[in-house]
């Protein structure tokens, strides 16, 4: 007995095994993440080519059998195509799908992270943004959809909602002042005003409207280390396809 299911899902990761088929990664809108078998999909002329490649986002005709979905039809929706004509793009691509393949369990549905890396990609492959600000926009919001929110509001020491030299707390995911940071063990991560600024409008605004700011080159400079900095104090790991991207971008 088999059953079938039609979702819109996004290729997290891919490999090639037998002569033409492909094992994927999906992150869909319904069923959270699930490994699908897209048989005869390297095939020429194939239906499901497009719709098995790295990126691609289809909506996609599935069939369950023996506790394993099959890829039967696809229609793609976006293949976000800017990220195969950029190496430095693509590699930071590949990080946005190595961080929602980590971070998601499979068969928890989480449309809400799939939406962000939707959003993340699609303004990547445009080039409609600064690609730090995309990297640091989209590190921050999935930290906070995973629970992991920075508290940015005031000083976590003396309560002081605005300061002059703001530390972020690497490891407690706090705000300090200069002045208290010094009286704290602490891993810290010096921030500005507007790349403090920036952090809030990130972790507070309306989903759709995380990306919508604009920074100066040293706040945001400041603000791509923090991000980066924070996911790796927090998750406790590093990404193989972050470290290929420095090393090219």
């Amino acid at each position: 007995m088999s059953n079938t299911a039609v979702v819109r899902g996004l290729v997290l990761h891919q490999v090639e095994y037998k002569e033409s088929s492909r094992m994927l990664t999906v992150l869909t809108d319904s069923m959270g993440k699930i490994p699908v078998s897209a048989r005869g999909a390297g095939r020429k002329g194939s239906r499901t080519a497009a719709a098995s490649r790295l990126f691609a986002f289809s909506e996609m005709t599935l069939s369950q059998s023996r506790d394993r979905w099959y890829l039967n039809d696809a229609n793609t929706i976006e293949l976000f195509d800017g990220l195969t004509e950029d190496l430095a793009a693509f590699a930071l691509g590949a990080y946005f799908l190595e961080m929602l393949d980590t971070v998601c369990q499979e068969s928890v549905d989480e449309p809400e992270i799939l939406a962000l890396g939707l959003r993340a990609l699609w303004l990547l492959s445009e080039g409609k943004k600064e690609r730090a600000l995309i990297k640091s926009t989209f590190e921050l919001r999935l930290m906070s959809l995973l629970g992991y929110r920075p508290e940015l509001e005031r000083c976590a020491g003396c309560g002081a909602e605005d300061t002059d030299e703001p530390v972020l707390d690497l490891r407690g995911g706090e705000l300090y002042c200069a002045a208290c940071a010094e009286k704290h063990a602490l891993a810290p991560r010096k921030l500005c005003g507007a790349s403090l600024k920036a952090m809030r409008h990130i972790v507070l605004a309306k989903d759709g409207k995380e990306f919508s700011f604009l920074l100066g080159d040293a706040p945001l400079k400041r603000l791509e280390a923090a991000a980066e900095a924070y996911v790796r104090e927090q998750l406790e790991r590093s990404f193989a396809s972050l470290t290929y991207y420095k090393g090219i971008k």
